[in-house]
């Protein structure tokens, strides 16, 4: 009979961390049980901390301020200005109860693939628009307060197309030939990634970041990687002409998808493949469609949540908390559907 090492035994029925009990540290229910006191005294710690000293958002004054604690407000001893717990953040001039954004922050949190506004307003017995603008507050503070610091070590790059689908017509004859400039959509965006290996062994990458584009090629990816990418850095691309000028400054490796998915050498593009499975799924299944105005927010969230994907849930929804308190008031979505809306979208070029 043949003898059974028990090592690999253990190794093949181990858990995987998201089954396990320490990923789940965070219950929406409990989150919904919050009185309006807890959830003041949650955002309130967040932004400032523990403690009565709490900044002015309009002069900066740190310190002990007049509280009036009927309306939950606090007046400046050094300007007079009278702030909320929300005034100065992307939640500024909120009207549901304070809890209801916290709930919806966990929510987002748990929804691994992204969710819809409509999901979220049912969730949260809210109208669409309500969950469609707090969604993308949500998205926008993921987006402004990311780590824009440059990768380092092995990087995986690659480009992914959206908003170019033309449907073919219905006889042959009358059908064109799509892979043409003339005949692609003006709106057709590329969404451009590079992902950061992990040093540890089958620990995936680290640290994503996301750029539009209106198209892959040399000189925005040249661009892009000059300055987000350290010298010494191995880059690791496909067969794309657009990744040709990065062999003069760094260690670039390729590999022909249309013959291969890796290379005799070992190389491959997993990194940045597997970051657009989960955009694709976030497509498809959630929300359908990507506005262009509002790419790089979705593209930067699923970036978010595929480095955060070993994180446990309480971490990732703290995570979020604090990024959404010290995310500045955005004009962009303070009237939004009485039309102050966003006027250019976000182009790396």
């Amino acid at each position: 009979m043949r003898d059974i090492n028990i090592s690999q035994v253990i190794i093949t029925m181990s858990q995987h961390f998201l089954l396990s009990a320490k990923a789940r540290t965070l219950s929406v229910w409990k989150v919904m049980e919050l009185t309006d006191a807890q959830a003041f005294e949650v955002f309130k710690e967040v932004r400032w901390g523990a403690g009565e000293e709490v900044a002015c958002p309009v002069c900066g004054a740190i310190g002990k301020h007049y509280f009036q604690r009927t309306r939950k407000q606090w007046r400046c001893k050094d300007c007079s200005h009278t702030f909320s717990v929300t005034s100065g953040t992307i939640f500024a001039f909120h009207k549901l109860p304070l809890r209801v954004y916290l709930a919806a922050i966990a929510i987002y949190t748990n929804a691994v693939k992204g969710i819809s506004a409509l999901q979220l307003a049912r969730d949260l017995g809210v109208q669409y628009k309500t969950a469609f603008v707090l969604a993308h507050k949500i998205r926008e503070s993921l987006m402004e307060k990311r780590d824009d610091a440059p990768l380092s070590g092995e990087i995986h790059m690659d480009g992914a197309y959206v908003n170019g689908h033309i449907r073919p017509m219905n006889k042959k004859e009358d059908r064109i030939d799509r892979r043409l400039a003339v005949h692609q959509r003006p709106d057709k965006r590329c969404v451009f990634v590079m992902r950061q290996k992990c040093q540890e062994l089958a620990a995936g990458a680290v640290k994503t970041l996301t750029f539009v584009l209106k198209g892959e090629n040399q000189e925005d990816v040249s661009k892009l990687a000059n300055e987000f990418v350290k010298k010494g850095s191995i880059i690791c691309a496909d067969e794309s002409n657009a990744y040709d000028p990065l062999h003069a400054k760094f260690d670039t490796r390729r590999v022909n998808h249309s013959v291969e998915y890796r290379a005799d050498d070992g190389t491959t593009n997993n990194l940045a493949e597997s970051y657009f499975a989960r955009f694709r799924r976030m497509q498809y299944g959630q929300t359908h469609k990507f506005g262009n105005l509002y790419l790089a927010n979705y593209a930067n969230e699923a970036a978010y949540r595929e480095d955060t994907r070993r994180w446990a849930n309480g971490r990732i929804f703290t995570d979020i908390m604090k990024k959404c308190a010290h995310t500045l008031t955005n004009r962009d979505w303070c009237g939004y559907w009485q039309g102050n809306k966003r006027q250019t979208e976000r182009l790396a070029s």
